[in-house]
């Protein structure tokens, strides 16, 4: 028989086991195909603002692609030859050279590749354009687009198909060469472990991982609170975190497990047969996948929830720092001319005015800073809804409290000058601000007496540095012209004095969100796509190593609707337990990440976890009916 047949034949017989990875490898080919596509396009850079880096994105997006599909590679080759090792064996015991032995599978793996790299650069090809119309849709950008097709995307995806065929040679040629045929027969039995009684040692292991895991969680709360530390602290919560889940995966379950026999005296009965047993022993060989599994869903809802959190609440976090749509600052004449220009264009807005004291005081028994006094009547008057405070005390507004750790302890005095009088006290906090942020100064919100009373002080004490200010705002009504607005807003100030509006503010982080969340959304899906298809294959091959036990039981006339019970209660364990611990290790590292945006992150969080649960559960139920399938073939 020709090896070109054997190989054909070869590849017809495990279609089963490879149409999965087929289809990983294939989306992985056309992201990448897109992402080169995007990085490529010019008609969409030249229309972004310079503050987003558009091609750079794109370019790490695509280099962090290429590393997850080389993992993922990776850990399914080495599972496909695990699987495949008694039949590597034989052809060795019949004579066949180790070098015949890998030629073949290498042909089979190229021949899998070239199939998957040409459907995934023609699925590439015909999605590139809806995901272009997507990204801009996401941006807010309005461009026209022709069909075209990227030569510079076809060279750098097949330069990252080479890479991995390349990867996946130096693989097969190196497990085929050092393996011996005694390893070869016995690859199958990889990590399961004649399970002994619990020791004191498993316990303390187990408990061990507990505790690394719970340290790491300790930690992650000082991370905010230590800027100047955050490298040290962040490697620190990593290492702990995943040691923890190892130990845990390791020891912790099995240890659990082996307790739960004990109790029930080795009885196990038919359902803890053929879920608690398998776990017992498999859960030390699995201990790295599913560690792995763990740290990539962790990674993978973190990730998707802040930038769709970033993304979700762009307007409302803009919004919080800029109150206004434009305003400025003694700048009378400027802001006439305007409202002259607005009312000549027929651009509906609301203006208002509002004194302001700007001036060098302290917090009290604190450092010297400058603050920026406003009177709550007047913020009122000019559009905002502020409370009014009594006499003598003030608001303290300032949306980036969190991120600069400022101590807003109430309540707390503010002195005119270095040392002098105190002038009114802060009793409240908002997290968010009274005047738009390019203004200088800690901004309180005072009544007017206790503003006349300040600025008052503050002109008979002439050593204390202040000015009086006069803030001309501006609420564009009517909103579907807002760019004009802000053209028009921005032309009547000089570059130098570092102004800008609501608008374009907005547009610059919708499109840096936008930016965000999409390639965020695609590596995600691709990391779940991992994640997924790993502890399918893992559980496709720990089906047919059980399968002679199936079909024992069958014969035995157990029916497979019980057996499939027991079957399901093992697969809860395998998928949720690592799914379980990754949304807990999610939820520390959001907390961490959540003093990035002022406004609520809950809805974009329970949005993000419910699809990525959605998603993952749906490997669960392919790797049931998988199961199903073998009980019901096995007699």
């Amino acid at each position: 028989m020709k090896t070109s047949t054997l190989v054909l034949r070869s590849m017809k017989k495990n279609i089963s086991m490879y149409y999965l990875y087929f289809f990983a490898m294939i989306f992985s080919i056309s992201l990448y195909f897109i992402f080169a596509t995007l990085q490529n396009d010019r008609t969409v850079m030249n229309m972004v603002q310079a503050s987003t880096n558009f091609a750079t994105s794109f370019q790490v997006a695509g280099f962090l692609l290429i590393s997850i599909t080389i993992v993922f590679t990776i850990y399914a080759t080495n599972i496909f030859i695990r699987r495949r090792s008694q039949e590597i064996g034989l052809y060795q015991l019949i004579g066949l050279s180790k070098g015949w032995v890998a030629r073949v599978l290498i042909l089979e793996h190229t021949l899998l590749g070239i199939g998957a790299l040409l459907v995934g650069l023609l699925v590439g090809a015909l999605l590139s354009r809806l995901f272009l119309v997507l990204f801009v849709t996401m941006i807010g950008l309005e461009v026209t687009f022709g069909l075209t097709f990227s030569v510079q995307a076809l060279v750098q995806s097949l330069a990252v198909f080479t890479c991995l065929l390349a990867v996946t040679v130096v693989q097969i040629t190196w497990t085929v060469y050092r393996s011996t045929l005694l390893q070869l027969f016995k690859a199958n039995q990889h990590g399961d472990a004649i399970v002994k009684r619990p020791t004191i040692v498993s316990a303390l292991l187990g408990a061990t991982g507990l505790a690394l895991i719970v340290l790491g969680y300790f930690l992650s709360t000082f991370m905010v609170e230590n800027a100047d530390d955050l490298l040290l602290f962040m490697l620190a919560v990593i290492a702990s975190t995943i040691g923890g889940t190892y130990l845990v995966f390791r020891t912790s379950i099995g240890w659990l497990l082996s307790m739960f026999r004990q109790k029930k005296n080795g009885d196990l009965g038919l359902y803890n047969s053929l879920s608690v047993a398998p776990l017992m022993h498999r859960m030390k060989g699995n201990a790295n996948s599913l560690t792995l599994i763990t740290v990539l869903s962790a990674m993978t809802i973190t990730m998707i929830s802040l930038s769709f959190s970033l993304y979700y609440n762009t307007e409302e976090d803009t919004r919080i720092a800029m109150p206004y749509d434009f305003a400025v600052e003694n700048m009378g004449e400027e802001a006439a001319t305007i409202a002259e220009q607005l009312n000549d264009v027929q651009i509906g807005f609301e203006s208002g005015q509002i004194e302001a004291v700007r001036f060098l005081g302290a917090w009290e028994e604190g450092a010297s800073t400058v603050f920026l006094l406003l009177p709550a009547e007047q913020v009122v008057e000019a559009g905002l809804n502020v409370a009014i405070p009594n006499e003598g005390e003030a608001i303290y507004f300032n949306s980036r409290a969190v991120i600069e750790q400022t101590d807003v302890s109430l309540p707390i005095g503010v002195q005119v000058g270095d040392g002098g009088a105190e002038a009114f006290t802060v009793t409240d906090f908002k997290l968010e601000n009274a005047m738009n942020y390019r203004f200088y100064g800690n901004q309180m919100v005072v009544n007017e007496e206790t503003f006349e009373q300040v600025r008052g002080s503050l002109q008979e004490e002439a050593a204390v540095e202040s000015e009086e200010l006069v803030y001309d705002t501006f609420q564009v009504t009517d909103e579907e012209r807002s760019d004009v607005a802000s053209a028009i807003f921005l032309s009547n100030v000089e570059d130098d004095a570092f102004l800008t509006d609501f608008y374009s503010d907005y547009e610059s982080a919708r499109q840096t969100f936008g930016l965000l969340i999409f390639i965020a959304g695609i590596l995600g899906f691709v990391f779940i796509l991992s994640t997924g298809s790993i502890l399918y294959f893992k559980q496709m091959t720990e089906a047919e190593q059980e399968r002679s036990y199936y079909v024992t039981m069958r014969q035995l006339g157990f029916q497979v609707s019980d057996m499939m019970k027991g079957i399901r209660r093992k697969q809860y364990v395998v998928f949720l337990l690592p799914l379980g611990i990754g949304i807990l290790h999610a939820a520390f590292a959001l907390k961490v990440g959540s003093v990035l945006m002022a406004a609520s992150m809950l809805t974009p969080i329970l949005i993000s976890m419910a699809v990525y649960i959605l998603i993952y559960l749906i490997f669960m139920m392919i790797t049931i009916q998988y199961y199903k399938k073998i009980v019901q073939d096995a007699l």
